[in-house]
């Protein structure tokens, strides 16, 4: 089984993954594919993500039973004796989005980080 999951890509990249695999949700696809088809799967969404993010999952035979691959996300994949972990950053070391630019922390000017900017709507 293999999941390919995309966010923020061009219209043009999810067409091209209709050919291989099934969209069964906005940006989720699903399908079979065999290790070498897999790898050129990956290459095209590497090559063709532009500023988005793409994640892909696969069965495998090892402890967890599957293995992943992300690209274009600040989220990091760790090696925690042997087995795949993701790591969150802490948010008071990464940058923030604001209306869809980057901001690092010595730009901020009072802006708190996070997800949601929903403090600013408190009384």
């Amino acid at each position: 089984m293999l999941v390919v999951v995309v966010a923020a890509c061009p219209a043009g990249l999810r067409g091209e993954l209709t050919r291989w695999l099934l969209e069964i949700s906005p940006g989720t696809f699903v399908g079979k594919a065999s290790s070498r088809v897999r790898e050129k799967i990956w290459d095209r969404i590497v090559d063709g993500v532009g500023t988005g993010r793409a994640s892909m999952v696969w069965s495998a035979q090892n402890e967890q039973g599957m293995e992943f691959r992300t690209h274009g996300n600040t989220w990091a994949v760790t090696d925690f004796d042997g087995l795949k972990l993701i790591t969150r950053p802490d948010p008071g070391q990464t940058e923030i989005r604001r209306r869809g630019e980057r901001l690092a922390d010595s730009d901020k000017g009072g802006l708190q980080t996070g997800w949601s900017f929903a403090s600013r709507n408190r009384i």
